[in-house]
């Protein structure tokens, strides 16, 4: 490589770093435009695996905050019937409209769709038997705001799962700061599924 594709390799990768610093610190949510990178293949964030820790069941009302296309939220809603509810909360109405038109179109009829902000959730003390977020809390510009409101909507006996990825992702939150700032919620660990590069970690609302 000459000096110049030196060069250029070090200007796209210095783009690159700025890039991701800045997203760190001004963290928001993945615009709608691209969306298309919410479908790239997670294999340690499977929905499979999301199940197998979240474990919902028949006739329980969950909260997925920043659903995204949906890509988690027409399997939870199916295991959840009959008789449960899954309330998809997101900042984008876009995201949110995009979730409901696939809903219609297979059939799932109990998944409920709010716009606002995760620091301030427009719902009662302790509706929700548990709650679900995947790569989305450190999308939120106030981390500890948005965990104090879970652990509020989401009643004593209740869980959390949250789903985090390092790949691609300038929002990541490590388990250790996951960990450090659930419990200062409220919450308290449970256990973890996958490694560092990928995992679901879940937490009880004691």
């Amino acid at each position: 490589m000459g000096r110049r594709g030196a060069a250029i390799v070090g200007t796209v990768a210095g783009g690159v770093a700025a890039a991701l610093v800045r997203e760190r610190t001004n963290p928001s949510a993945c615009p709608y435009s691209q969306r298309w990178m919410l479908g790239v293949p997670r294999p340690w964030l499977s929905v499979q695996r999301l199940i197998e820790v979240l474990e919902p069941r028949a006739g329980e009302r969950l909260l997925e905050v920043g659903p995204g296309t949906g890509i988690q939220t027409l399997p939870v809603a199916r295991a959840l019937a009959p008789g449960g509810t899954l309330d998809v909360f997101d900042v984008q109405q876009e995201m949110l409209d995009d979730v409901m038109r696939s809903a219609d179109r297979e059939g799932v009829a109990n998944v409920r769709a709010t716009l606002g902000d995760g620091r301030q959730l427009p719902y009662d003390d302790g509706g929700f038997d548990g709650a679900l977020l995947v790569t989305v809390l450190g999308e939120i510009p106030d981390q500890d705001a948005a965990l104090r409101e879970l652990r509020r909507v989401v009643r004593s006996g209740g869980r959390v799962v949250f789903g985090e990825i390092p790949l691609f992702d300038p929002h990541f939150v490590s388990a250790s700061t996951l960990t450090r700032r659930a419990e200062a919620a409220g919450f308290r660990f449970e256990r973890r599924l996958g490694p560092a590069l990928g995992f679901y970690a879940r937490f009880s609302a004691p």
